[in-house]
Formats: C-alpha cells, sequence, structure tokens
C-alpha cells in the first residue's frame, strides 16, 4: 500500500518534499478494521488545486461510506501513470484511455462518470493570425500531457488524419499551464478539454480562442482495481451517486468538474480502441 501523500513545489523548489495530510474521522478508520483505500487522481491542474478539490470529496465519501479513502496526489501525470500501470491505487478518477491500456494488465473497473461527454479543443490566443488548422504545421502545441486523451493523443490523431498537419508537441504537465503558456505567447497553441478550459479564470478564456474541436467520448470515470471486493466498490458508487443528487456534494463535484455523475462501466469506453490512438501513446519511463 502506498503512503497516500500531497507533494507540493514550492516556488520551483523542494519538488520531492512530502507532507502527509489526509487525517480522518476515527470511527472512519475503526470501520473497515483499520484498512485504507488510496484515491489517485490523474493531476489536470497543479498540484494545490487538485489537492482542494478532491480532499473534501474523500472526505464526504469517507463520511458516507465508512471507509477509510485517502487521497494520493502525483507530482506528474506520467507519475500517476507509472502507478496507474502498477496497480498502486485502489480507486482512480483517470481518463478513459488510462482505464482502456490497463484493463489487459489491472483490470480497473469503472464505477462512474459524467453525464457530460468529453471533447479536446485546440486554442490559440483570440488575436492569432491563425485561422485554420493546417496554419499552424511545424508550430508548437502544448499539451498537459503527451497521453492526456482529448488533449493530446485525440487532438493528433485528427491533427494528422484529418488535417495532414504535424505539430511540435511540448509537454506543459497540466492544463492551466497549456492555456497560460497559449496566452503568454509561449507556443502557438494548446491542446486541452471543454471542461478545464471552462474552469478557468474569465479573464484567460477571454483571451482564448477554440480552433477545433475532437468528437465526443465517454468522460473520465472514477474507477476500482478489482483487488477491491464487490460489496466495497458498490459502497463508493452509491455514495457518489447519493452525494451527487445533494446541493453541497453536487457543487464539489462540479468542481471537478463532473457535473452529474451517472454510473458507468468499461462498455462504455471499448469503442476508443478502434481510434488509433496507441501511434501516439508515449510509454512511462521506467
Amino acid at each position: 500500500m502506498i503512503a497516500v501523500l500531497e507533494r507540493i513545489g514550492r516556488s520551483g523548489k523542494g519538488l520531492g518534499l512530502v507532507l502527509a495530510l489526509c487525517l480522518l474521522p476515527v470511527w472512519a478508520v475503526q470501520a473497515d478494521s483499520g484498512k485504507s483505500f488510496t484515491l489517485g487522481v490523474v493531476p489536470q491542474f497543479e498540484q494545490r488545486k487538485v489537492f482542494s478539490i478532491w480532499k473534501p470529496i474523500a472526505d464526504e465519501l469517507s463520511r458516507r461510506t465508512g471507509l477509510d479513502i485517502r487521497l494520493a496526489v502525483t507530482l506528474t501525470v506520467p507519475e500517476f501513470e507509472a502507478g496507474l500501470e502498477k496497480g498502486n491505487f485502489d480507486f482512480v478518477y483517470a481518463n478513459p484511455y488510462h482505464i482502456l491500456r490497463s484493463s489487459d494488465v489491472q483490470g480497473y473497473i469503472p464505477l462512474v462518470r459524467d453525464r457530460e461527454p468529453l471533447r479536446g479543443i485546440l486554442v490559440v490566443r483570440r488575436d492569432s493570425p491563425v485561422q485554420k488548422v493546417e496554419d499552424l504545421a511545424g508550430r508548437t502545441l502544448a499539451v498537459p500531457s503527451p497521453n492526456a486523451l482529448g488533449a493530446s493523443l485525440l487532438l493528433q490523431a485528427d491533427l494528422n488524419r484529418l488535417f495532414n498537419t504535424t505539430m511540435n508537441v511540448v509537454n506543459v504537465q497540466t492544463h492551466s499551464s497549456v492555456y497560460l503558456n497559449v496566452l503568454n505567447g509561449l507556443t502557438d497553441a494548446g491542446g486541452g478539454v471543454e471542461k478545464t478550459l471552462s474552469e478557468q479564470e474569465a479573464g484567460i478564456r477571454g483571451g482564448l480562442r477554440v480552433l477545433y474541436t475532437t468528437r465526443a467520448m465517454p468522460s473520465h470515470p472514477v474507477a476500482a482495481h478489482p483487488r477491491i471486493p464487490a460489496e466495497v466498490r458498490e459502497r463508493l458508487r452509491k455514495a457518489i451517486l447519493e452525494m451527487a443528487a445533494t446541493p453541497a456534494g453536487k457543487a464539489l463535484w462540479e468542481e471537478v468538474p463532473m457535473r452529474a455523475p451517472v454510473t458507468t462501466s468499461l462498455d462504455d469506453f471499448l469503442v476508443m480502441r478502434k481510434w488509433g490512438l496507441e501511434t501516439y501513446w508515449v510509454p512511462a519511463r521506467k
């Protein structure tokens, strides 16, 4: 079992600093004989924002289920992917292609996803002279991770196959960084998804223009490792759906954003195996 920690880099220094911040009520720990369950979250935003969004959710799910659910926040997406491939997390919030790739090895079982689909977007500065995708050939594309589904994998596939266009990909670690890089003129364009763009401040959204939107795909699921007993999986699924049905719980899930959680299964994501995204996947470093 991995330690459940928040790792925070301060002023660009001490990226290895680890703080244990996930203390839960004593009764919650006792409810399942001292066993804790990790909840790994793909870092779409910078560390502090991920933690501020997901720590209240983990605490509320612990309260509702009687399980000791502890948040595991990794520093980078590749670090998250490496943990996922090793099965380090009991529960995860990950992009659908992460789940598909792990299905033959770890077999993570999707429990819930947002009813609203996921769409990748290609953004440029609002005042950019670029008017069509082909104008970006050979220019720089910021992505939150090479393996981000809508923001990189499907976007690159569409650029190549639909527009015969290839760009120079720059990994800037988070969706928020993508939008800031484009806004500040550090890259010519950026890959993101509609949901994360909607979470940005009005000034950032207003300074960007969506040049292209990908096809829709099922949204990021919360999934469970198959080692987790079925009864525990169902307890968590039920708690998420019931939590989202309350005003306070709905507000917490909207920050993810997962505005309308619904039950899901691996079947919802199998169509993506036909999209040829493996060509663009970057393996995690060993």
